[in-house]
């Protein structure tokens, strides 16, 4: 039978060695940095030119913005910024969130008429004492901040929206039969600073007023220097409740991977949600802080595109579930 003092040398003994472990397993990984990682494969275009701005030593809040312009401004993109498709009366309304390693954030929700509602996250973020701005107070701040009022529908989405008017069916989908929802990026720079932004026109046809993940702070987007970033895409509600972004941090807080990180909650998510899952389309994207990236979604068609040394590509994220 031990003494109490062999068993206080014992337990100490352990208690070292268990130290050493940990110290060995939070050795700093290689950093990677600048990388830069979006949602989809029209993530692409966005990251050539947030890529442009790393590379040339720029920031990574500079990056995203500049990078996230890009499908803001195209119309051929029908979930994000002009050409988006509208709401089940017709309009179009922007929601987006911005985030960096200090976990300063800035959002904008339901706004209508302007182009580019990252840029004016930041400036919520930068300017004001708030972390978000809604409706007719989030446009009467981007008309005093110098931003023009433009009609974001396109001819396109106008007539793309009467045709859903024939039916007027009552639930949105997603528009994944054209690969194309909300875009979320990453963005490490030279400095190894970490920041986050998620842009998006939400889900066509739904309620007036309806806000999803995207311009929420812990559910479609993440940030935290000390441990990494996170951002979502697909069904919104889905996202919100399991506050998705914020929980792939602290999974990867934890000691997950990126990718481990990910993986682990969607799998909890199904495990919550069920039979209520399917059809719901959930994905996320992360990289931790020495610029690592995981991917990972609920059914399959999730891509994303990442840029790091130079090199663009698309690449095929794992999932869960067969359909």
């Amino acid at each position: 039978m031990l003494s109490r003092k062999d068993f206080i040398k014992l337990t100490t003994a352990a208690s070292v060695v268990g130290l050493a472990g940990k110290l060995q397993s939070k050795t700093p990984l290689k950093k990677k940095a600048p990388v830069v990682v979006s949602t989809w494969d029209f993530g692409l275009a966005a990251n050539e030119t947030a890529w442009k701005v790393l590379n040339s030593g720029g920031s990574s809040l500079d990056a995203i913005v500049a990078g996230v312009a890009v499908p803001e401004s195209d119309p051929k993109v029908n979930t994000v910024g002009l050409g988006g498709f509208p709401d089940r009366d017709g309009r179009v309304t922007l929601d987006a969130c911005i985030m960096d390693e200090q976990i300063n954030c800035g959002s904008v929700a339901c706004l209508e008429y302007i182009v580019h509602p990252a840029a004016v996250a930041r400036l919520v973020m930068e300017k004001t004492p708030h972390v978000m701005l809604t409706g007719e107070g989030a446009l009467r701040f981007a008309l005093e901040q110098g931003f023009k009022k433009e009609n974001l529908l396109t001819p396109q989405a106008e007539a793309a929206w009467k045709e859903w008017l024939k039916k007027a069916e009552y639930e949105p989908q997603p528009n994944w039969e054209l690969n194309h929802d909300t875009i979320g990026m990453l963005a490490l720079d030279q400095q190894s600073r970490l920041a986050g932004v998620c842009t998006t026109s939400g889900m066509a046809w739904k309620m007036h007023g309806r806000v999803g993940d995207s311009p929420i702070i812990g559910a479609g987007l993440y940030v935290d220097g000390e441990v990494g970033g996170a951002t979502c895409s697909g069904l919104g509600e889905e996202m919100i409740r399991i506050a998705a972004s914020h929980s792939v941090v602290e999974a990867m807080r934890s000691g997950k991977s990126a990718q481990a990180a990910c993986e682990a909650v969607i799998k909890r998510y199904y495990k919550r949600r069920g039979d209520k899952a399917h059809g719901k389309q959930v994905c996320l994207l992360a990289m931790d802080n020495a610029g690592n990236v995981g991917a990972f979604s609920l059914m399959p068609g999730f891509v994303y595109s990442i840029t790091c040394e130079g090199k663009h590509e698309v690449r095929k994220a794992k999932f869960l579930l067969d359909k």
